[in-house]
Parts: C-alpha cells; structure tokens; sequence
C-alpha cells in the first residue's frame, strides 16, 4: 500500500477559524483572516472542538493519492459519501502485469498462500482468455461494419476487457486518487481506525491520519477511533483494550496518553 497525501487547503485551520468567526461577525472573511495568527487560528480550531462546532471544519480539505489496495477495500472506502474519488477503470485499462493484495493470515500460512496464489494465477489466466476470444469477435464484427483496422482493434479490445474484467477477484490491485474535507476524514477515523474494522482500511485510514496531523494538529488532535476521545461506542463488540488503542494513536501524533501534550 502506498499513500501520500497530494494536496490540501492552504492554511487549513486559519480557513476554518475565519470561517466559524464569519457566523458571528459582521467582519469580512478576508479581515478575518488577515487577523488570525497561526496561533490564534489553533486555539480557536481546538476551542470549536471542544464545543462540537463542526460544520466550518468542512472548508478544509485534503487529497490523497492511494495504491496497492484491493478492489475490496474499493467498495468499502466509497460508502464514504462525502469523499470524491477517481479511480483506476477495469473497463478502460486492460489488466497487463496483474498485481493483487495478499491478506496477511493467508500469507502466514504456506498452504493458504499457495491456494491463494493458484487461485489469483487461474483468474488472471481466465481474464486474458476472455479478453483474447472476445476481441477477436469483436474484431471481425466492427470490420464487417466497416470500420478501419486500426479503429476495429481498438474498439474491439475496449468491448473486450468491458466483459472479462468480471472474473478478476476482489484482490485486485487498484490506484484512486481521493478528496475528503476534514469533517468527513475525522467521521471515517472514528470509523476505521477502530479496530472492528476490517485490516486493510484499518491500515489506510492511520496512514491518512499520520499524514494529515503534522499539516493541521488543532484539526485532527482528537482523530482515531471513537475510544480516543472517549468512550468506546461498541458496547458488547468491543475490543476491549482502548488503552491500548490510545497509546497507539497518541504515538501517531508524538503525544502524551497521559497529559495529551506533544512529547
């Protein structure tokens, strides 16, 4: 898995502080802006924290460049309505050096991996099969309508892969490039940096975290999983080592468990 976050709102709690001090204001955004010093601006973000004053956190946003993940973690990310994503077409990009994510207790055990493996081997050898007979009938189709050589290929093989992409697995690799504002990256860490959540987005969402902390630490102070900020909301399904868990994503943010301070 590679991620790297690409781009962000310029100035991202300055934007936020002027926007909620705008409310309650007959003062432009610009003045406000003009006067708010970095460190002014971080005490009015973590006073809005502090008051659940969360709708000019939306004004921040930020994007991430994500590779390596599966097309399973795909259909989990995007149920997060309020993120935009590009991603990687099946449809469009025909599949050539076929990658996928191995799940690490298949890894850990050689028989699981093997299967695994000659599983990922017969897909990716069924979709090439696939595209292969396909094009060819589409070739001659669109030559016989006329169309030239060159354009017959090229359509035939878009139509091709358009079809056998449905036997690839799940554990396709996929490229996306993603867009949340802080609202939105502060609801999906409650939600998937929990340890409930299934490993692979798990594993994105900390590294989205440890990205976006040294860009806005009044913003994301009290990011992670619910239990870090309070109690944990999953009652009988609970993992049951929140001190753990905030030991954890208190190291992330290189503070304190104890005083919430920076070490």
């Amino acid at each position: 898995m590679k991620v790297q976050l690409i781009a962000h709102t310029a100035l991202p709690e300055k934007v936020v502080a002027a926007a909620a001090k705008l409310c309650y204001s007959d003062t432009g955004a610009m003045e406000l802006m003009e006067g708010l010093s970095e460190e002014r601006a971080e005490k009015f973000v973590e006073m809005l924290g502090t008051i659940g004053h969360e709708s000019p956190i939306e004004h921040a946003s930020f994007t991430f460049a994500v590779e390596g993940v599966s097309r399973s973690l795909l259909a989990q990310i995007t149920r997060h309505r309020l993120a935009s994503f590009s991603v990687q077409s099946q449809r469009y990009v025909k599949v050539k050096d076929f990658s996928y994510v191995t799940p690490p207790e298949i890894a850990a055990d050689p028989e699981t991996l093997t299967l695994f493996d000659e599983t990922m081997q017969s897909c990716v050898e069924a979709y090439r099969k696939l595209a292969d007979l396909l094009e060819e009938r589409h070739y001659a189709a669109f030559r016989k309508a006329g169309q030239s050589e060159q354009e017959a290929r090229k359509n035939a093989e878009k139509k091709a892969i358009e079809d056998a992409r449905f036997v690839l697995p799940n554990a396709s690799e996929t490229k996306m490039v993603l867009t949340m504002n802080a609202r939105e990256l502060l609801h999906f860490f409650r939600l998937r940096c929990c340890r409930r959540a299934q490993w692979e987005i798990r594993a994105l969402a900390k590294e989205m975290l440890v990205q976006v902390y040294p860009v806005a630490p009044a913003l994301f102070a009290k990011a992670g999983p619910s239990c870090t900020a309070g109690a944990c909301p999953e009652g009988k399904m609970s993992c049951g080592r929140m001190q753990d868990v905030r030991a954890e994503y208190a190291a992330c943010k290189n503070i304190s468990p104890v005083t919430g301070n920076a070490e």
